[in-house]
């Protein structure tokens, strides 16, 4: 599955009464609080000691996928595009990998 198929199928639990500029916004929060989420947890499994659930990490991790899949939509993006742009960037920024 490609990024851009994953879109596509995600794409039908978007909610059709958002305008596009609102869909953008919902997507965007709600990324930022599925990344919350996530960081819950690790923080939880690092400064408590819990055990890492690494199936509610995928599962908080897919949402905020969900999240940016939505939000590259509304702004008339793919997900292939933001992540091949990464790329580039990061080839770029570190041409022969990362050092400190």
């Amino acid at each position: 599955m490609t990024l851009n198929d994953y879109a596509a199928a995600a794409s039908r639990t978007i909610n059709p009464s958002l305008s596009p500029a609102d869909r953008l916004l919902d997507a965007a929060a709600g990324l930022a609080e599925e990344a919350g989420e996530v960081l819950g947890l690790v923080r939880k499994h690092r400064m408590q000691g819990r055990g890492l659930d690494a199936g509610q990490l995928r599962e908080e991790l897919g949402d905020a996928l969900w999240c940016l899949a939505v939000a590259a939509q509304s702004a008339g993006l793919t997900l292939d595009d933001v992540a091949r742009t990464n790329v580039q960037k990061l080839e770029a920024r570190h041409p022969n990998g990362f050092t400190p």
